[in-house]
């Protein structure tokens, strides 16, 4: 069997077996939305016409859909013109429009790159894969970034302790040791 064929079939199926019912754990958030990803963007395709069969799916399906998706969107993304552009927190309305946030498409992006390999298909044909997909990312986050004012910094992974408190040993985050020696201190 083809791996374009097994992908439509487990993308066109989105009902569990009902005797498998009783041994599914239920899905992590995770896993529910990348499956609700997953339905919609195959909704997407059967949408337009003609209908695009998944195994037919390239990186512009992907990117039509992430502009398709800005309809939806709720952060309000300040034009070049607009005085408000570059400022965080305008103090009055304007007219410019609401469009997906950057770390909402990049999460999105996640999702469905992981579940197109999941449901059969190739890494090296994955069009959620694409560099014109990263280079609409990175896009999208530039010009978010100037328009609202917001620089987009990767969060910093808190570095895991180990010190000793009267024998016993405790692992904390390197704030809360600070805390504690700074409190010990006084």
């Amino acid at each position: 069997m083809s791996s374009s064929s097994s992908l439509q079939r487990q993308a066109s199926s989105s009902k569990p077996n009902h005797h498998d019912h009783h041994q599914q754990q239920p899905l992590s958030r995770y896993e529910s939305q990348k499956r609700r990803d997953w339905n919609t963007f195959g909704q997407y395709l059967k949408s337009q016409h003609p209908p695009v069969p998944l195994s037919n799916c390239t990186f512009n399906h992907v990117l039509d859909f992430l502009h398709y998706l800005d309809q939806f969107g709720k952060t309000k993304v300040h034009l070049k013109g607009c005085i408000f552009f570059g400022q965080p927190t305008p103090p009055a309305p304007c007219a410019c429009p609401l469009k997906q946030a950057w770390g909402s498409l990049d999460a999105l992006i996640g999702r469905l790159r992981a579940a197109y390999e999941e449901n059969g298909g190739s890494p090296e044909t994955n069009p959620f894969a694409g560099e014109a997909v990263r280079v609409f990312l990175r896009e999208v986050k530039d010009s978010q970034q100037k328009a609202r004012g917001i620089p987009y910094k990767k969060k910093k992974k808190k570095k895991k302790t180990s010190y000793q408190i009267k024998g016993s040993t405790s692992s904390t985050t390197q704030t809360q040791q600070s805390t504690y020696v700074n409190q010990q201190d006084s």
